[in-house]
């Protein structure tokens, strides 16, 4: 094998793997069992009524723009990006979150490809919180309709 194969070869091996890895970037799921979807508008009119609207992404995205008036809760994830993941490979603080898990509470993140709040959403409703919402489309359809942000 001469430098040029070996050259293409390689090429081809590094091209290969960024092709699997944004094929691995999944998706969320449209829905998840026991909790509420909502929309933009939706989200609005729960955050002004008091409901606290939980930014589950990093802290540096927080700190750039998020909703006003959104709470920083990261979820710190190392589990798969799959609906089955195992949320002891994760970090996210409940101690963060209301006391009362009667309450109504809205997570969020980046969407589709972001699976922080849909993990959130799945932990919390795990624990034992009955009104969670999760806002799949996330800071990307809030901003898109140029709701308010901080």
């Amino acid at each position: 094998m001469n430098k040029r194969d070996c050259i293409k070869l390689t090429l081809s091996a590094a091209f290969a793997a960024m092709a699997m890895s944004v094929a691995m970037a999944a998706e969320t799921p449209a829905s998840l069992a026991g909790v509420k979807n909502v929309g933009a508008e939706e989200v609005k009119k729960l955050l002004d009524s008091g409901v606290p609207v939980i930014d589950t992404r990093v802290a540096a995205e927080y700190a750039e723009k998020t909703i006003k008036g959104a709470i920083s809760v990261p979820y710190k994830e190392k589990s798969a990006k799959d609906a089955g993941f195992d949320a002891s490979q994760d970090q996210f603080d409940l101690a963060k979150l209301p006391a009362n898990k009667s309450a109504p509470l809205v997570f969020f993140c980046n969407s589709g490809e972001c699976w922080k709040s849909y993990k959130a959403s799945a932990v919390a409703l795990k624990a034992g919180y009955t009104k969670v919402n999760w806002f799949r489309g996330g800071f990307p359809e809030w901003s898109g309709k140029g709701l308010p942000t901080q």
